[in-house]
């Protein structure tokens, strides 16, 4: 089963479910804004990524200029940051098992596959 990381607001997180659905996969709704991760879980995440934890987040979103971040922020700070703003999460996030990658462009879900 592959969990998706879905904002239903978004079109590529709504372009990544109907792409997986489309191959016939088994898709478990993950709505991270209403079910905000854990640092434990953003933690297996980016294991699970394999990628700096500064590529998981949406830089650009004014939540994360407010908080004070930059590019350069301490992983723990980014980590803390998702954990208390959900919306900083890069989206859509597509898992299964201990593998992981960001559905941009919506395809990479496949991957999964």
């Amino acid at each position: 089963m592959i969990t998706l990381w879905h904002n239903p607001r978004c079109s590529k997180s709504r372009q990544a479910l109907a792409l997986l659905q489309e191959a016939g996969a088994d898709v478990a709704l993950r709505l991270y804004l209403k079910d905000a991760p854990s640092l434990a879980e953003l933690e297996t995440l980016h294991k699970a990524l394999n990628i700096p934890v500064i590529k998981m987040m949406r830089t650009g979103e004014k939540t994360f200029k407010e908080a004070g971040l930059g590019k350069d922020a301490d992983v723990a700070d980014l980590l803390a940051a998702m954990v208390a703003h959900p919306i900083l999460i890069e989206r859509p996030i597509a898992v299964e098992g201990d593998k992981a990658v960001i559905a941009r462009p919506p395809e990479n879900a496949l991957n999964l596959l």
